[in-house]
């Protein structure tokens, strides 16, 4: 991004040197500069374009693999879930049969 900018910049200190530099009337090198100046904007516009959809692919990228992290966060998160149920299952069952063993038969 930082290197478009510079050849752009770069370019356009080089086109202006020439045209001011060049031996040609004055209305021939206003109209040198308006072509250039305008060449330049129309490439600035490009890049600045190019710039905005490599960061929307970034950040679409990026939020694509968030989804996928949430994922397999939700998915290792329900089988531990699921290991901690069970744990208590097994635990209620064994007070229940304590409890059992407490109360009288009539």
């Amino acid at each position: 991004m930082i290197q478009k900018g510079a050849v752009v910049l770069g370019v356009l200190l080089g086109a202006a040197a020439g045209v001011l530099l060049a031996p040609e009337k004055g209305s021939a090198t206003r109209d040198k500069l308006k072509r250039e100046g305008k060449d330049i904007k129309d490439q600035l516009s490009n890049d600045f374009t190019d710039v905005k959809d490599d960061l929307s692919e970034a950040a679409t990228s990026g939020k694509e693999k968030l989804k996928e992290e949430f994922k397999d966060i939700a998915s290792k998160t329900s089988y531990k879930t699921e290991q901690a149920i069970t744990f208590l299952e097994k635990q209620l069952a064994v007070l229940k049969a304590k409890n059992k063993t407490l109360q009288k038969t009539s």
